[in-house]
């Protein structure tokens, strides 16, 4: 459990496109077996330390006629941004996915003083 001092909490949120594929025939699209995306995401400012990422997907664009199988992340996150993850096996085919990112930290405060 992290804990924040009176008025250092901050939360940054945000939204991206990891991949659409559907339109060039790409891996995700028409491959098969482990396939996965990353896309690095910036944070307005910097955290004092690295936040906890929560993702969710806002956009899932699937083929029908497949299984059904994702996995989602958040990873190497760092004071300035971390990496989204998007994850899929099998003959799973999906044509697109956008996730949303909330970001919550610690963040410095006017009252601090420089030791």
């Amino acid at each position: 459990m992290q804990r924040f001092p009176r008025g250092q909490m901050a939360i940054d949120q945000g939204e991206a496109e990891i991949f659409s594929e559907f339109e060039d025939g790409g891996p995700m699209w028409t491959g098969s077996g482990p396939r996965e995306r990353r896309r690095a995401v910036a944070f307005a400012q910097p955290f004092l330390a690295a936040p906890v990422v929560q993702v969710t997907v806002s956009l899932w664009d699937t083929d029908q006629s497949t299984n059904l199988r994702a996995e989602i992340a958040a990873e190497d996150a760092t004071p300035e941004g971390c990496t989204l993850v998007f994850r899929t096996w099998g003959d799973t085919r999906i044509a697109r996915i956008r996730m949303r990112w909330t970001a919550i930290g610690a963040v410095a405060s006017e009252d601090d003083w420089p030791v």
